[in-house]
C-alpha cells in the first residue's frame, strides 16, 4: 500500500464519486465501483465461510480464495492493471476436478442448501456470478483482464462444487429440485 488509512472518513464521495487506485475519480454508481463491491461482497462471504467448521485443505483453499479477490479488486480498483495470473484461474480447475471425483454425476437439478457451510457456499457462488455478470458487463466498455474474467467463472464453479461436497463430506448429500413439488 502507497499510502496508509489514518482517517477513515475524507468526506470527498460525500458529492456521489470515488477515488480509484491511479488517483482518478469515478461515480460511486459506475460498472467498476460495482464490480469492486460485488467482488468485496464475494471475498466477504467466504470470510463467512471460513467461521464454519472446515477441513484444512478446504480452510486453506477459502483462504486463497480470499488473497486472490482482493488482487481482482485491486486490478478493479486500478484501471488497466493486471494483478491475476493465468495460473490462478486453472488453479480453481485444479481444485474443481479434484473436489468433484469424490461426488457423483449430477442426473436432477439441485436446490442450495443441505448444511450451513454448504448453504453459505452456494450463496457465495450466487454472489459470484454477479460479480461476474458486472465485470463482463465492465469489459464492455473499459478493459479488464482476461484472467479476472476467468477467474469470477471457475469460482463459481467451484463453489458450486464445494456446496456438494460440503453436504457429502457432513454425511448429507444434495438437496433435490422437485418439479411441481408444492403446485
Amino acid at each position: 500500500m502507497g499510502h496508509r488509512l489514518s482517517k477513515i472518513y475524507t468526506r470527498t464521495g460525500d458529492a456521489g464519486t470515488t477515488g480509484l487506485g491511479d488517483g482518478s475519480r469515478t461515480g460511486k454508481d459506475s460498472l467498476r465501483v460495482a464490480a469492486m463491491g460485488d467482488v468485496d461482497e464475494l471475498n466477504s462471504l467466504i470470510g463467512v465461510i471460513l467461521c464454519e467448521e472446515l477441513p484444512a485443505d478446504l480452510r486453506e483453499l477459502f483462504t486463497g480464495i480470499q488473497h486472490d479477490l482482493f488482487d481482482l479488486g485491486g486490478e478493479m480498483s486500478i484501471p488497466g492493471a493486471v494483478l491475476l495470473k493465468a495460473t490462478q484461474p486453472a488453479r480453481l480447475e485444479a481444485a474443481i476436478d479434484h473436489y468433484n471425483a469424490d461426488l457423483g454425476p449430477l442426473k436432477e437439478f439441485i436446490l442450495p442448501g443441505g448444511n450451513r457451510a454448504a448453504a453459505l457456499t452456494h450463496l457465495a457462488r450466487t454472489v459470484c456470478r454477479r460479480a461476474e455478470r458486472v465485470t463482463v458487463a465492465l469489459a464492455a466498455e473499459e478493459a479488464v483482464s482476461d484472467a479476472g474474467r476467468q477467474y469470477l467463472n471457475r469460482l463459481s464453479d467451484l463453489l458450486f462444487v464445494l456446496g456438494r461436497w460440503l453436504n457429502k463430506a457432513a454425511g448429507g448429500g444434495d438437496v433435490l429440485w422437485q418439479k411441481g413439488k408444492h403446485a
